[in-house]
């Protein structure tokens, strides 16, 4: 590969869909920005959901049972194993929704665009963890208000989940790693140019191929993450060991 290894006290790693993709997850931008079969703007808005939310329910509830039918991939096994062996800190800030990383054996994962298997209460902001379908009849458990119940799911329009968080992480990263992200969603794709403006860590992308923001990372690697992660897990594993 090319590049000196060291060891790094705090490692921050973005995760995008690519990572997910190959554990036969879809993409909204598989085929022509269609998520198996609906347009981004019939199910990923507040717009569409105020417009129809038994089409925006249905969408998801679809998502939830097709997720139980993936499981982690290398890849996934390969961050649970550095957050377990680092000697540093280790922060995944994933723009999936999807539950891998937790299934792989992660613990400190910032969900910034929310969770697959969640819902949040309209009304009183509830959130509860759910593997069930959901319908917009549903009563909110906890107030009793009817209807409440939407997906705990960043929109496209609505602000990510726990950025001031994600900002403190990157302040502090020495080691900052993309994988399999386009590099074309924002705030997430502006992680690795705030990293080089702090001038202090390291910018390493993983994906399969160069993304839009290629240029300012200072290592690449480009290829399957299920075969590159783990490769750099073992080389940062390696550098902890002899530091």
């Amino acid at each position: 590969m090319g590049y000196m290894m060291t060891s790094y006290e705090n490692i921050v790693i973005l995760t995008g869909a690519g990572i997910s993709k190959e554990s036969g997850l879809n993409t909204f931008r598989d085929n022509g920005g269609l998520w198996e079969t609906h347009r981004v703007e019939e199910v990923a808005t507040p717009e569409a959901f105020a417009r129809d939310p038994a089409l925006v329910h249905r969408f998801y509830n679809m998502r939830r049972q097709n997720l139980q039918t993936v499981e982690p991939n290398p890849a996934h096994d390969a961050l649970a194993l550095l957050e377990a062996e680092h000697k540093g800190n280790v922060i995944i800030v994933t723009q999936n929704v999807d539950n891998l990383h937790e299934r792989a054996g992660s613990k400190n994962i910032i969900h910034m665009h929310g969770e697959l298997l969640k819902v949040r209460c309209r009304a009183c902001a509830m959130v509860m963890v759910t593997e069930n379908d959901i319908s917009d009849e549903m009563p909110c458990p906890a107030c009793g208000f009817a209807p409440a119940l939407r997906p705990h799911i960043v929109w496209f329009g609505e602000m990510p989940f726990q950025m001031d968080d994600i900002e403190e992480a990157l302040l502090k990263a020495d080691l900052f790693i993309s994988i399999g992200t386009s590099g074309n969603v924002y705030p997430a794709a502006g992680f690795v140019q705030m990293m080089r403006q702090i001038g202090r860590g390291h910018t390493v992308e993983i994906n399969m191929e160069p993304s839009e923001g290629v240029s300012y990372f200072h290592e690449v690697h480009h290829g399957p993450a299920g075969t590159l992660v783990p490769q750099y897990v073992d080389r940062l594993l390696k550098a902890d060991y002899k530091a």
